[in-house]
């Protein structure tokens, strides 16, 4: 890569472990921010290709349009069917991170072009898709399995059951930690949070500033 490629920091963590929050302080401290999971609903609702694929794999009910004429998926109904049927689970992740990382490769070249230092690639399931593929540094977020439950039960991403099927289908902790180049403990206050958060910023920064092992 370019010498003026920023230093890019892929973040993960499991459901509900805090992961946006952590992104969200680091971008206010200056990092660029790369929203992948953001990227892949927007990209369901836009790349031709992508809802044609999408309809084939979970029929063409899952789509709609408004009055407006604004087409609009059924994530919950296109939820059910991945985390009850790891094949059309598979199959969705394999239409999806290529795509993906498509367009993160655009985000690095744009972001090299503006001079930004830091860019992180927030991804649920980063590793596991193999998503971590030319990133300079792992940073995984971590939390009790209790808060984790708590905090997607009070985002509305389903029932207790739902939750813990879904994160059944993600990495181990102890699995991402194995991989991980920073930990973020996000189990005490918001506080506590952010101050974690600062000093990982600092230390990022310290690290774009050395040489380069890609992962």
């Amino acid at each position: 890569m370019s010498p003026n490629t920023p230093y890019l920091v892929g973040v993960t963590g499991g459901l509900g472990s805090g992961k946006s929050t952590v992104c969200r302080f680091l971008a206010e401290k200056g990092c660029r921010l790369f929203e992948a999971d953001q990227v892949a609903r927007e990209l369901q609702l836009h790349d031709q290709e992508v809802i044609a694929a999408i309809k084939a794999l979970f029929g063409a009910g899952v789509y709609s349009i408004d009055s407006a004429g604004t087409l609009s998926l059924d994530r919950k109904q296109v939820a059910a069917a991945v985390f009850s049927s790891s094949e059309k689970l598979q199959a969705l992740n394999q239409l999806m991170h290529p795509k993906v990382f498509e367009e993160f490769q655009n985000v690095v070249l744009d972001a090299a072009a503006k001079g930004d230092k830091l860019l992180l690639k927030e991804a649920a399931i980063l590793l596991e898709s193999g998503g971590a593929k030319g990133l300079d540094a792992i940073v995984v977020v971590t939390a009790g399995l209790a808060e984790r439950v708590e905090r997607a039960i009070q985002k509305g991403m389903g029932s207790r059951e739902e939750i813990m099927q879904r994160i059944a289908q993600q990495w181990p902790e102890e699995r991402l930690i194995e991989r991980a180049d920073y930990v973020v403990e996000n189990k005490g206050s918001l506080e506590e949070l952010k101050e974690a958060c600062n000093a990982l910023y600092q230390k990022l920064l310290q690290a774009a500033s050395s040489p380069r092992n890609h992962l």
